[in-house]
């Protein structure tokens, strides 16, 4: 389940840096929407990488008290 976790994980942060980077290329009237631009190509594999990015979300989302060290009951942190 760690390495689970951990592809959750870095594909929950290429879709926020991408959401990021989309809001701010709006302001500016830019395209700055990475994922659109590498694979803009193939709509399908765009969708793909949206489909496991959003997956990844609820993985993390779900297993987030689980496996965060702040959040776990571990006794130390601010366990809740």
């Amino acid at each position: 389940m760690k390495a689970l976790h951990c592809i959750a994980f870095v594909l929950l942060v290429i879709g926020g840096l991408n959401w990021g980077l989309i809001a701010l290329g709006g302001w500016m009237g830019q395209n700055w929407n990475v994922v659109n631009l590498l694979l803009g190509s193939w709509p399908m594999v765009e969708g793909l990488v949206y489909l496991l990015v959003g997956i990844s979300a609820v993985i993390i989302a779900v297993g987030h008290k689980k496996d965060c060290r702040m959040c776990g009951t571990s006794g130390s942190g601010m366990g809740m």
